[in-house]
């Protein structure tokens, strides 16, 4: 069986099932490319580093280091809270879970399309199937004794080609759903517990350290 073959033979549920692949395949390569590129750093090395420059009081130098990854989420919820160091702890946890709600959908977008896709294909290919089935009820109650066979034979192509195309498209789709959507969850997972970290942590430098004498805190705003 070639892929030419199954074209030819399956009938008109072989092309709706081919554009759901089409679209599938579109979807997971640019979630994929987001979630597991351009979204992601290594969050706990990365939130090291950050730690080391609050902790030497180097505030710019934290934030010209979340500066340096601009695509990815964590950078960018750790560097709204940096900006508001100088701030109160309610107004540093605000800010950081302002930009943690504007940054999940980015993460989220268009993921849901694919358990969507994987049930639509498989149900095209269950239409296909009951096509070929009635295609081949046809045959053998009304067609002639020379044309029957061929007949038969082509409906249960559609049936079967339709079937095995629909799962094909399917199964993929769904195991790249999963292996998105797990990803996707780490990442946010790792933003609740690293913003919050952050904000501890600038509220017990800023603690034990004294106020300067004009009143100024250690851990300045940055801009």
């Amino acid at each position: 069986m070639s892929f030419a073959e199954m074209f030819e033979e399956g009938g008109v549920m072989i092309w709706p099932i081919l554009v759901c692949g089409i679209f599938g395949v579109s979807v997971t390569l640019e979630r994929l490319f987001y979630v597991f590129l351009r979204a992601s750093v290594h969050s706990e090395a990365f939130m090291t580093r950050v730690q080391r420059h609050v902790l030497d009081g180097n505030i710019d130098a934290a934030v010209r280091l979340c500066s340096s990854e601009p695509t990815a989420l964590l950078p960018r919820v750790l560097k709204a809270g940096l900006l508001h160091a100088h701030r109160t702890e309610d107004e540093m946890t605000k800010a950081v879970e302002e930009a943690t709600r504007a940054n999940t959908p980015l993460l989220g977008a268009r993921i849901p399309y694919l358990p969507m896709i994987a049930n639509a294909a498989t149900l095209l290919g269950l239409l296909g199937t009951i096509q070929g089935l009635i295609l081949s009820f046809d045959a053998v109650a009304a067609a002639s004794a020379e044309t029957r066979s061929s007949e038969l034979s082509h409906g249960i192509a559609v049936a079967m080609y339709t079937t095995f195309l629909g799962l094909m498209v399917a199964i993929p789709v769904l195991v790249s759903h999963g292996v998105i959507s797990a990803r996707a969850n780490r990442t946010l997972d790792d933003i609740d517990h690293y913003g919050l970290k952050l904000v501890n942590l600038l509220v017990a430098v800023r603690s034990r350290e004294p106020s300067r004498r004009d009143g100024a805190p250690l851990v300045p705003a940055q801009g």
